[in-house]
């Protein structure tokens, strides 16, 4: 075997898809909860995952017993190369979109180049026709349940989001450590499997790689992975034994565990995209300090339910989870949104006060001379109402000319939120 990994075969490849998809109402025909794989006695039911994850991020990932956000439908559909065991739905919705979830189809490539199925999914020049066609067309699984989500619209994705798992054979050296070293063929099969490229789509000059694969989590001396913005890889480094190895369980926590922490990062991002839009649009039209309260709502919804960067005591999740972040720059993303919304708020606060000062003004303004008149009538004692509709007259030519002053345009000016006139 070369160290071209466009002719590899591992002994165990598989492929999981995330797509956003539009769900109008819960899947009445789909069991709750995420797929329970099991694997040697260990299932990876609600209660193994909650287990593994911490309180809130399980509450974001599965939901409740009373709000639950997660369900799975088990299928046996076989398309070419492709075999799809099953699939799962995560409902994420944010404040515009009720309807926003990730769809996930679990595959196996049998008999194929797991590299050219990826470079198929992702629609690589020169790359096979579309696998995700026939019976394994989204529109075609999801049908009357859930629908993807159209390019352009929000969070819609060109392509599915792939996470690719695969072991080599003692043949495939350029994949395996040798005296205990990894060598950085390796390195380069990660790479082509998360970027789903050959050299052909994206030459790697070799003093480029370390850079693009210096994030690369090690899970252990057996394997790693690497996270990159539309795809991930785990790629092993020693020869697989088939079944009974240790890669049955590996295979386990890349369809489990390590998927939910993926589809937390994608998630976070989706809210941070809409968030980011809100922001943008934030002085469209009248009313901003209902748009900036609306706009903190949301902010301290998404805060509460989704925006962990801790998710269990167990290292190599939290890794995939950050590593992900890196690629999307999320945390400073976030910072960002925290800092402009902070802004807008003051903004709001400033012309609220702007406006309350102004409200006192007209009363100065409109009491005052009304005022000095009575009192003066009161001092003399007229009660003659001629008398007293010539002072109500002249207050008000008094408060008319108060107007045209620099302080009485100031005042108004501050009623209206707009812009101090000059003189």
């Amino acid at each position: 075997m070369t160290a071209d990994i466009g002719s590899a075969v591992g002994v165990r490849q598989s492929v999981t898809l995330i797509i956003p998809v539009r769900l109008p109402a819960d899947p009445e025909t789909w069991t709750e909860g995420p797929i329970p794989f099991e694997v040697g006695g260990h299932r990876t039911d609600v209660a193994a995952r909650q287990s593994y994850f911490t309180h809130a991020a399980g509450r974001a990932l599965y939901g409740t017993p009373e709000r639950p956000r997660r369900w799975h439908l088990f299928v046996d559909v076989t398309h070419g190369a492709m075999h799809l065991h099953g699939m799962e739905i995560l409902r994420t919705p944010t404040a515009l979109h009720p309807w926003h979830a990730l769809a996930v189809l679990h595959l196996t490539v049998r008999s194929a180049v797991l590299l050219d199925v990826l470079r198929a999914l992702g629609h690589r020049a020169g790359a096979g026709p579309d696998p995700l066609s026939g019976p394994l067309a989204p529109d075609t699984l999801l049908d009357g349940v859930a629908s993807p989500t159209s390019t352009g619209a929000p969070f819609a994705a060109a392509h599915p989001y792939t996470v690719a798992f695969l072991t080599p054979g003692g043949a495939d050296t350029a994949a395996l450590r040798s005296g205990g070293e990894l060598p950085l063929t390796a390195d380069r099969w990660l790479w082509a499997l998360a970027s789903r490229s050959n050299e052909s789509d994206f030459p790697t000059a070799p003093e480029q790689l370390p850079s693009q694969t210096e994030r690369a989590v090690r899970i252990s001396a057996d394997w790693s992975a690497l996270v990159l913005r539309h795809g991930t890889a785990f790629l092993g480094h020693r020869p697989d034994q088939g079944q009974g190895d240790f890669y049955d369980f590996a295979a386990l926590h890349v369809r489990s565990v390590y998927l939910d922490a993926l589809l937390l990062g994608i998630a976070q991002r989706d809210h941070i995209d809409e968030l980011t839009d809100g922001l943008s649009g934030v002085f469209d039209g009248p009313g901003l300090a209902r748009r900036v309260t609306d706009l903190e709502r949301d902010i301290a919804s998404f805060r509460s339910t989704y925006w962990r960067q801790h998710l269990t005591a167990h290292g190599p999740a939290n890794e995939l989870l950050l590593a992900y972040h890196e690629q999307y720059r999320l945390p400073a993303r976030f910072e960002e949104i925290l800092a402009e919304a902070a802004d807008y708020s003051r903004l709001v606060q400033t012309q609220d006060g702007q406006q309350i000062a102004g409200a006192l003004g007209v009363l100065a303004i409109l009491g005052l001379p009304l005022g000095t008149a009575l009192s003066i009538l009161q001092v003399l004692g007229d009660g003659d109402p001629v008398h007293l509709l010539i002072a109500l007259g002249a207050a008000l030519v008094a408060t008319a000319a108060a107007f045209t002053t620099r302080y009485g345009r100031l005042v108004l000016a501050s009623l209206r939120g707009g812009p101090t006139p000059g003189e």
